[in-house]
């Protein structure tokens, strides 16, 4: 399982992309950011969401909570052709004193229930599902409070049920350690540049080999291959060029980026960016 870097920066109130594609290729993952989830003509598909796991119908709408395991598989896939509208929001989008309001209250209790992973109704999906895709047409202001909208009126909506269950504990998935949060932490600030196996296993305070084996035993992946695919995700940032993205991203040879990056994604990085990146727009 990877944590994936979003594009979404800390100047944007929230992302949004559209993507029609054939299947689903996108590993389990994780990211700060809750995700709103709309994907239509997918019946047969398989959605992980925590320890939950389920064959989705044609359609539906699910919001995921901040660092909860997710992904969408292919699975039995029926339809041909998938059509999916993803928004990304920051999980402190609204201010706790503000969600305190008794306004705000409904839309509270649905962000909070949204950690264990939040199915929506065929119906309410259905309702949504053209605001959403008329959203990723809409910019600033307007955008912000038809968002907001869209927030409220699922939170007031019936049969919604969550999908991971409460006592699930995301440590099998996620850090379990404060060394390995602080080497995460580290690379996450520094993926940019020359990055050793030497300087962070100074920063765990332990010897290179343990380190190594430390770090693949509670994460499930070696340091390497962590460091690579946070400075692969960068390469969604439609706003460089792929040279720009693989200096940026730590690596001094273009030829070396584009081999890595191929055999880790199956695709090249142009490809990749184009698959995943859809029709976007930040907000």
């Amino acid at each position: 399982m990877i944590k994936e870097i979003t594009p979404l920066t800390t100047g944007d109130c929230f992302t949004i992309f559209e993507r029609r594609k054939k299947d689903f290729d996108f590993p389990l993952h994780y990211h700060e950011e809750m995700e709103l989830n709309f994907i239509s003509n997918a019946s047969g598909a398989r959605r992980v969401v925590g320890d939950h796991i389920e064959e989705i119908g044609d359609i539906e709408l699910v919001l995921i909570g901040s660092n909860l395991p997710h992904v969408w598989e292919t699975h039995k896939l029926n339809g041909k052709e998938i059509h999916e509208v993803t928004i990304q929001f920051h999980k402190d989008l609204f201010d706790e004193k503000f969600l305190r309001r008794h306004q705000l209250r409904v839309i509270r209790d649905m962000l909070e229930k949204a950690k264990c992973g939040i199915l929506f109704s065929g119906d309410t999906a259905k309702a949504i599902g053209p605001r959403l895709i008329r959203l990723n047409k809409q910019h600033g202001f307007d955008s912000v409070l038809e968002l907001m909208s869209i927030l409220h009126d699922l939170s007031t909506s019936r049969n919604m049920r969550t999908l991971s269950d409460s006592t699930f504990s995301q440590a099998e998935f996620s850090y379990t350690s404060r060394r390995i949060e602080k080497v995460m932490e580290y690379i996450n600030l520094n993926f940019d540049k020359p990055v050793s196996l030497s300087e962070v296993a100074k920063i765990a305070n332990m010897t290179e080999v343990s380190f190594s084996r430390f770090f693949k035993n509670r994460t499930g992946a070696s340091f390497i291959d962590s460091l690579i695919e946070i400075r692969l995700g960068h390469v969604i940032d439609t706003s460089e060029t792929i040279s720009e993205v693989a200096y940026n991203c730590g690596f001094n040879n273009i030829s070396n980026f584009n081999r890595i990056f191929k055999k880790k994604k199956g695709c090249t990085p142009t490809e990749f960016r184009d698959n995943l990146s859809g029709h976007r727009i930040f907000v």
